[in-house]
Protein backbone atom coordinates (compact mmCIF):
# COMPACT_ATOMS: atom_id res chain seq x y z
CA UNK A 1 0.00 0.00 0.00
CA UNK A 2 2.89 2.31 0.77
CA UNK A 3 4.40 1.58 -2.66
CA UNK A 4 1.03 2.38 -4.26
CA UNK A 5 0.79 5.69 -2.43
CA UNK A 6 4.27 6.63 -3.57
CA UNK A 7 3.43 5.77 -7.16
CA UNK A 8 0.27 7.81 -7.01
CA UNK A 9 1.33 11.01 -5.29
CA UNK A 10 5.10 11.47 -5.64
CA UNK A 11 6.32 14.48 -7.62
CA UNK A 12 7.66 14.15 -11.16
CA UNK A 13 10.83 15.75 -12.51
CA UNK A 14 10.71 17.42 -15.91
CA UNK A 15 14.09 17.04 -17.58
CA UNK A 16 13.04 19.90 -19.81
CA UNK A 17 14.38 21.29 -23.03
CA UNK A 18 17.16 23.59 -21.89
CA UNK A 19 19.34 20.88 -20.36
CA UNK A 20 19.82 19.36 -23.83
CA UNK A 21 21.37 22.45 -25.41
CA UNK A 22 24.71 24.20 -25.03
CA UNK A 23 23.12 27.66 -25.08
CA UNK A 24 20.07 27.34 -22.82
CA UNK A 25 19.59 31.09 -22.30
CA UNK A 26 19.62 31.79 -26.03
CA UNK A 27 16.90 29.19 -26.48
CA UNK A 28 15.09 30.65 -23.47
CA UNK A 29 15.07 34.14 -25.00
CA UNK A 30 13.90 32.78 -28.37
CA UNK A 31 10.98 30.85 -26.88
CA UNK A 32 10.09 33.77 -24.61
CA UNK A 33 9.97 36.20 -27.56
CA UNK A 34 7.84 33.87 -29.67
CA UNK A 35 5.52 33.32 -26.69
CA UNK A 36 5.11 37.06 -26.05
CA UNK A 37 4.54 37.80 -29.73
CA UNK A 38 1.94 35.06 -29.92
CA UNK A 39 0.06 36.25 -26.84
CA UNK A 40 0.22 39.89 -28.00
CA UNK A 41 -0.92 39.17 -31.58
CA UNK A 42 -3.81 37.00 -30.45
CA UNK A 43 -4.87 39.55 -27.84
CA UNK A 44 -4.76 42.39 -30.36
CA UNK A 45 -6.81 40.28 -32.76
CA UNK A 46 -9.49 39.66 -30.13
CA UNK A 47 -9.64 43.36 -29.15
CA UNK A 48 -9.86 44.56 -32.75
CA UNK A 49 -12.63 42.11 -33.59
CA UNK A 50 -14.54 43.15 -30.48
CA UNK A 51 -14.16 46.90 -31.03
CA UNK A 52 -14.65 47.15 -34.82
CA UNK A 53 -18.30 46.67 -35.76
CA UNK A 54 -17.28 45.88 -39.36
CA UNK A 55 -15.59 42.74 -38.05
CA UNK A 56 -18.70 41.45 -36.27
CA UNK A 57 -19.16 38.70 -38.84
CA UNK A 58 -19.22 34.90 -38.44
CA UNK A 59 -15.75 34.49 -39.92
CA UNK A 60 -14.10 36.93 -37.52
CA UNK A 61 -16.12 35.64 -34.59
CA UNK A 62 -14.67 32.17 -35.24
CA UNK A 63 -11.19 33.67 -35.63
CA UNK A 64 -11.55 35.35 -32.24
CA UNK A 65 -12.45 31.99 -30.69
CA UNK A 66 -9.40 30.47 -32.34
CA UNK A 67 -7.28 33.21 -30.76
CA UNK A 68 -8.72 32.45 -27.32
CA UNK A 69 -7.97 28.75 -27.76
CA UNK A 70 -4.46 29.55 -28.89
CA UNK A 71 -3.74 31.76 -25.87
CA UNK A 72 -5.04 29.15 -23.43
CA UNK A 73 -3.24 26.35 -25.24
CA UNK A 74 0.29 27.75 -25.12
CA UNK A 75 -0.25 29.19 -21.63
CA UNK A 76 -0.71 25.66 -20.33
CA UNK A 77 2.91 24.69 -21.05
CA UNK A 78 5.25 27.52 -21.95
CA UNK A 79 5.04 29.78 -18.83
CA UNK A 80 5.91 26.96 -16.42
CA UNK A 81 8.76 25.83 -18.67
CA UNK A 82 10.23 29.35 -18.70
CA UNK A 83 9.71 29.95 -14.96
CA UNK A 84 11.32 26.60 -14.09
CA UNK A 85 14.37 27.57 -16.12
CA UNK A 86 14.61 30.93 -14.36
CA UNK A 87 14.38 29.56 -10.82
CA UNK A 88 16.29 26.35 -11.53
CA UNK A 89 13.37 24.10 -10.60
CA UNK A 90 12.29 20.96 -12.46
CA UNK A 91 9.81 19.31 -10.12
CA UNK A 92 6.08 19.19 -10.84
CA UNK A 93 3.55 17.75 -8.42
CA UNK A 94 1.29 14.87 -9.34
CA UNK A 95 -1.73 17.19 -9.24
CA UNK A 96 0.07 19.78 -11.36
CA UNK A 97 1.11 17.15 -13.89
CA UNK A 98 -2.46 15.84 -14.06
CA UNK A 99 -3.84 19.35 -14.59
CA UNK A 100 -1.27 20.17 -17.28
CA UNK A 101 -1.89 16.87 -19.03
CA UNK A 102 -5.67 17.39 -18.95
CA UNK A 103 -5.56 21.00 -20.16
CA UNK A 104 -3.11 20.17 -22.94
CA UNK A 105 -5.43 17.48 -24.32
CA UNK A 106 -8.67 19.43 -23.88
CA UNK A 107 -7.26 22.56 -25.55
CA UNK A 108 -5.48 20.87 -28.45
CA UNK A 109 -8.56 19.10 -29.79
CA UNK A 110 -10.88 22.13 -30.01
CA UNK A 111 -8.40 23.99 -32.25
CA UNK A 112 -8.45 21.19 -34.81
CA UNK A 113 -12.22 20.89 -34.63
CA UNK A 114 -12.73 24.63 -34.96
CA UNK A 115 -10.42 24.81 -37.97
CA UNK A 116 -12.43 22.00 -39.52
CA UNK A 117 -15.75 23.70 -38.82
CA UNK A 118 -14.42 27.03 -40.11
CA UNK A 119 -14.13 25.41 -43.54
CA UNK A 120 -17.93 25.09 -43.42
CA UNK A 121 -18.09 28.88 -43.13
CA UNK A 122 -16.01 29.26 -46.31
CA UNK A 123 -18.11 26.62 -48.06
CA UNK A 124 -21.33 28.49 -47.31
CA UNK A 125 -19.82 31.87 -48.22
CA UNK A 126 -18.75 30.66 -51.68
CA UNK A 127 -21.23 27.93 -52.58
CA UNK A 128 -24.37 29.40 -50.97
CA UNK A 129 -23.73 33.15 -50.62
CA UNK A 130 -27.41 34.13 -50.70
CA UNK A 131 -28.19 31.83 -47.77
CA UNK A 132 -25.07 32.80 -45.81
CA UNK A 133 -26.90 35.03 -43.25
CA UNK A 134 -29.24 32.13 -42.45
CA UNK A 135 -26.77 29.23 -42.53
CA UNK A 136 -24.20 31.19 -40.53
CA UNK A 137 -26.46 32.98 -38.07
CA UNK A 138 -25.27 33.87 -34.58
CA UNK A 139 -26.97 30.76 -33.22
CA UNK A 140 -25.15 28.53 -35.73
CA UNK A 141 -21.84 30.21 -34.89
CA UNK A 142 -22.36 29.55 -31.20
CA UNK A 143 -23.24 25.93 -31.95
CA UNK A 144 -20.04 25.59 -34.00
CA UNK A 145 -17.93 26.93 -31.12
CA UNK A 146 -19.66 24.70 -28.55
CA UNK A 147 -19.28 21.68 -30.83
CA UNK A 148 -15.57 22.44 -31.27
CA UNK A 149 -15.01 22.72 -27.52
CA UNK A 150 -17.01 19.61 -26.64
CA UNK A 151 -15.78 17.46 -29.53
CA UNK A 152 -12.18 18.46 -29.07
CA UNK A 153 -12.27 17.92 -25.30
CA UNK A 154 -13.13 14.23 -25.59
CA UNK A 155 -9.46 13.25 -25.61
CA UNK A 156 -8.83 14.98 -22.30
CA UNK A 157 -11.83 13.48 -20.52
CA UNK A 158 -11.10 9.98 -21.85
CA UNK A 159 -7.31 9.76 -21.73
CA UNK A 160 -6.37 11.76 -18.64
CA UNK A 161 -8.14 9.54 -16.02
CA UNK A 162 -6.75 6.35 -17.58
CA UNK A 163 -3.20 7.67 -17.96
CA UNK A 164 -2.90 8.99 -14.43
CA UNK A 165 -4.25 5.82 -12.79
CA UNK A 166 -1.27 3.75 -13.96
CA UNK A 167 1.32 3.01 -11.23
CA UNK A 168 4.51 4.96 -11.89
CA UNK A 169 7.14 2.87 -10.14
CA UNK A 170 10.04 3.55 -12.51
CA UNK A 171 12.11 6.72 -12.48
CA UNK A 172 10.07 9.86 -11.83
CA UNK A 173 12.05 11.77 -14.45
CA UNK A 174 9.95 12.76 -17.49
CA UNK A 175 12.13 13.18 -20.57
CA UNK A 176 10.14 16.16 -21.80
CA UNK A 177 9.33 19.75 -20.85
CA UNK A 178 5.69 19.01 -19.98
CA UNK A 179 3.53 16.06 -18.92
CA UNK A 180 2.82 14.45 -22.27
CA UNK A 181 1.15 11.03 -22.42
CA UNK A 182 3.90 9.01 -24.18
CA UNK A 183 6.56 10.40 -21.85
CA UNK A 184 4.44 9.55 -18.79
CA UNK A 185 3.69 6.02 -19.97
CA UNK A 186 7.44 5.29 -20.17
CA UNK A 187 7.50 5.58 -16.37
CA UNK A 188 4.75 3.02 -15.77
CA UNK A 189 5.70 -0.38 -14.38
CA UNK A 190 2.79 -2.18 -16.09
CA UNK A 191 2.24 -3.07 -19.73
CA UNK A 192 0.57 -0.10 -21.43
CA UNK A 193 0.90 -1.28 -25.04
CA UNK A 194 -2.84 -1.97 -25.48
CA UNK A 195 -3.71 1.43 -24.04
CA UNK A 196 -1.12 3.18 -26.21
CA UNK A 197 -2.57 1.53 -29.33
CA UNK A 198 -6.10 2.59 -28.38
CA UNK A 199 -4.84 6.10 -27.58
CA UNK A 200 -3.16 6.52 -30.97
CA UNK A 201 -6.26 5.22 -32.76
CA UNK A 202 -8.36 7.73 -30.82
CA UNK A 203 -5.99 10.58 -31.69
CA UNK A 204 -5.94 9.63 -35.36
CA UNK A 205 -9.73 9.64 -35.43
CA UNK A 206 -9.74 13.05 -33.75
CA UNK A 207 -7.54 14.33 -36.58
CA UNK A 208 -9.37 12.54 -39.38
CA UNK A 209 -12.75 14.05 -38.49
CA UNK A 210 -11.77 17.72 -38.98
CA UNK A 211 -9.48 16.78 -41.88
CA UNK A 212 -12.40 15.06 -43.62
CA UNK A 213 -14.63 18.10 -43.09
CA UNK A 214 -11.95 20.41 -44.50
CA UNK A 215 -11.30 18.14 -47.48
CA UNK A 216 -15.00 17.77 -48.33
CA UNK A 217 -15.66 21.51 -47.96
CA UNK A 218 -12.73 22.60 -50.10
CA UNK A 219 -13.52 20.00 -52.74
CA UNK A 220 -16.98 21.52 -53.14
CA UNK A 221 -15.50 25.02 -53.07
CA UNK A 222 -12.96 24.26 -55.81
CA UNK A 223 -15.64 22.65 -57.97
CA UNK A 224 -17.88 25.70 -57.53
CA UNK A 225 -15.04 28.10 -58.42
CA UNK A 226 -14.11 25.99 -61.46
CA UNK A 227 -17.69 26.09 -62.76
CA UNK A 228 -17.91 29.88 -62.52
CA UNK A 229 -18.04 31.41 -65.98
CA UNK A 230 -16.99 34.95 -65.09
CA UNK A 231 -13.36 35.74 -64.24
CA UNK A 232 -14.44 38.45 -61.79
CA UNK A 233 -16.58 35.97 -59.90
CA UNK A 234 -13.65 33.57 -59.66
CA UNK A 235 -11.38 36.30 -58.29
CA UNK A 236 -13.93 37.25 -55.63
CA UNK A 237 -14.42 33.60 -54.67
CA UNK A 238 -10.67 33.04 -54.34
CA UNK A 239 -10.34 36.24 -52.27
CA UNK A 240 -13.14 35.04 -49.99
CA UNK A 241 -11.42 31.68 -49.68
CA UNK A 242 -7.96 33.04 -48.85
CA UNK A 243 -8.98 35.86 -46.50
CA UNK A 244 -9.41 33.80 -43.33
CA UNK A 245 -6.16 31.93 -43.98
CA UNK A 246 -4.25 35.19 -43.92
CA UNK A 247 -5.76 35.90 -40.54
CA UNK A 248 -5.11 32.41 -39.20
CA UNK A 249 -1.37 32.46 -39.80
CA UNK A 250 -0.42 34.74 -36.89
CA UNK A 251 -2.97 33.05 -34.68
CA UNK A 252 -1.52 29.58 -35.12
CA UNK A 253 2.08 30.60 -34.50
CA UNK A 254 1.48 30.26 -30.80
CA UNK A 255 0.73 26.56 -31.19
CA UNK A 256 4.13 26.15 -32.78
CA UNK A 257 5.97 27.44 -29.68
CA UNK A 258 5.94 24.10 -27.91
CA UNK A 259 5.72 22.04 -31.11
CA UNK A 260 8.99 23.53 -32.38
CA UNK A 261 10.50 23.05 -28.97
CA UNK A 262 9.35 19.44 -28.95
CA UNK A 263 11.14 18.83 -32.22
CA UNK A 264 14.39 19.93 -30.59
CA UNK A 265 14.04 17.49 -27.71
CA UNK A 266 15.72 14.12 -28.33
CA UNK A 267 13.72 11.09 -27.26
CA UNK A 268 15.45 7.96 -26.00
Amino acid sequence: MEWGNYSMYADFVLLGLFSNTRVPWLLFVLIFLVFVISIASNTVMIILIHMDSHLHTPMYFLLSQLSIMDILYISTIVPKMLVDQMVGQRAISFAGCTAQHFLYLTLAGPEFFLLGLMSYDRYVAICNPLRYPVLMSRKICLLIVVAAWLGGSIDGFLLMPVTMQFPFCASREINHFFCEVPALLKLSCVDTSAYETAMYVCCIMMLLIPFSVVSASYKRILLTVYRMSEAEGRRKAVATLLLPHGGCQPLLRGCHVHLCAASLLPYP
